[in-house]
């Protein structure tokens, strides 16, 4: 077996951010380090994406995996990893309001709720889009005053990089925008231009009224805007911009079949680009389930041009691996990955102190014995359920101390985890041309 956690004190901040989300069945924010397991591999292949990406490259991986496969909690631990290495990242799901193509603003939807998760190393839980601009004019400003240049010309002069983007012009002019409001103090003008950036005008007469600018951030522009928003990190001075897009299954969903061609449309121009090189600083994380992926009438594989790219490599089979191509399958935790989580879990809630420990590694034993004899090996596959169960054993543990615990292992209730989409009647396709098959839908956690 796996030796124990270090004996490192884990902040109750950290605890209990830990242990409250995954009892509600989602995936923590802060202190993912202190319970991950498995997948060395796979995080291994990530991490050269975003070295890839904060020199100056590009990236783009499809994360398959069955529900309950733990895709949520990979992506949130890759963005983590992200963010250390000093790269800005944004993180939406998708859903019936939020595509990456449309026609009525769901297209805009998604870039605005990307936006408002916008995040770095210092402000990890979203929400800083001001602080990047500010640091980009606080930079521009101080080798303005070094050179005795005009700021306003230096921003310019240093945005200029991005006109042969779409939409650099208007953009260079939002962050001029946003530069006068700080000097004049105009906090209406500064305002205005973050709620710009973020994709929150819906009208072109509305911000052309507060900015002096054409154009706002719509439907058609939502790769295009990304592609500056990457640029614009790294003259802000990041290393580039990490976007992780879960619950694709949501596209496969779509009953009106010109609808997911369009989308699927967009994601082929995404993927070229990566592929290219014509994308800079910038990567791409997509999150769905294998029939996102594989159904040959509703998922990627329909679309011949993507079936073609991300077919995967025909000699690895046999446990031979390769992690190269772009789609990333996950695997399924094995016992041993499930037992190291369990004592990852024991020693999160004892604040990170041995001594401290609600279970020996026996009664850690006995309960994947139960849970094995009550679900199968569903329980360490998909094991979200039994993960909420066993931080239930230890919170009647903590809360009655001097309780036996083998009198309480064969009560824990363990019941198999299943896909809403197969029990939820309002997730049902509504075409009937078209089948339901099993998807993840806005699954939070699970590992």
């Amino acid at each position: 077996m796996t030796d124990a956690p270090a004996a490192t004190r884990i902040r109750p901040k950290d605890r209990d951010a830990v242990l409250q989300s995954l009892r509600a069945g989602v995936v923590p924010r802060a202190g993912l380090q202190h319970v991950a397991v498995g997948r060395p591999d796979e995080i291994t292949a990530l991490i050269t994406d975003i070295g890839r990406v904060a020199d100056g490259g590009s990236a783009c991986r499809f994360v398959i995996g069955d529900y309950g496969s733990g895709k949520t909690f990979f992506l949130q631990l890759v963005r983590s990893i992200a963010l250390q290495r000093n790269l800005l990242t944004v993180h939406a799901d998708l859903a019936p309001d939020r595509r990456l193509q449309a026609t009525g603003g769901q297209a805009r939807g998604l870039f605005a709720e990307l936006m408002r998760n916008i995040a770095t190393r210092g402000q990890q839980d979203g929400g800083a889009m001001t602080n990047v601009v500010e640091k980009f004019v606080g930079t521009a400003m101080a080798e303005a005053r070094r050179d005795g240049s005009d700021p306003e010309a230096v921003i310019r002069g240093r945005l200029s990089r991005l006109s042969e983007l779409v939409g650099g012009y208007d953009f260079a002019d939002v962050i001029a925008s946003y530069w006068r409001g700080h000097e004049s103090g105009n906090e209406q003008l500064r305002a205005d231009a973050v709620r710009w950036l973020r994709g929150e005008f819906s009208t072109r007469t509305d911000a052309r009224s507060a900015l002096g600018v054409r154009s706002i951030v719509d439907d058609s522009q939502f790769y295009d805007q990304l592609k500056l928003m990457a640029r614009f990190a790294k003259l802000a001075g990041f290393d580039g911009l990490l976007v992780c897009l879960d619950e694709m299954v949501n596209l496969y969903k779509l009953a009106n079949s010109q609808a997911r061609s369009s989308n699927y449309e967009q994601i082929l121009r995404i993927l070229n680009d990566c592929m290219q090189g014509s994308a800079e600083h910038l990567g791409f994380l997509f999150g769905g389930t294998p029939d996102f992926l594989l159904d040959p009438r509703r998922g990627l594989y329909s679309y011949q041009a993507l079936q073609s790219r991300l077919a995967e490599n025909t000699f690895a089979v046999d446990g031979l691996k390769d992690f190269s191509g772009p789609v990333l399958r996950l695997a399924n935790l094995t016992q041993e990955d499930f037992f190291q989580l369990l004592r990852n879990l024991r020693h999160v809630q004892a604040g990170g102190q041995p001594d401290a420990y609600l279970l020996p590694d026996d009664a850690l034993v006995a309960f994947m014995r139960h849970c094995s004899e009550r679900i199968g090996d569903t329980y360490f596959r998909t094991p979200r359920t039994t993960i909420r169960s066993f931080l239930d054993l230890l919170a009647v543990l903590e809360q009655n101390p001097g309780t036996d615990w083998t009198h309480l292992i064969g009560a824990v209730v363990v019941e198999r985890d299943s896909d809403p989409a197969l029990t939820d009647p309002a997730l049902a396709d509504p075409d009937p041309q078209t089948t339901t098959a099993d998807d993840d839908e806005l699954s939070d956690f699970s590992l």
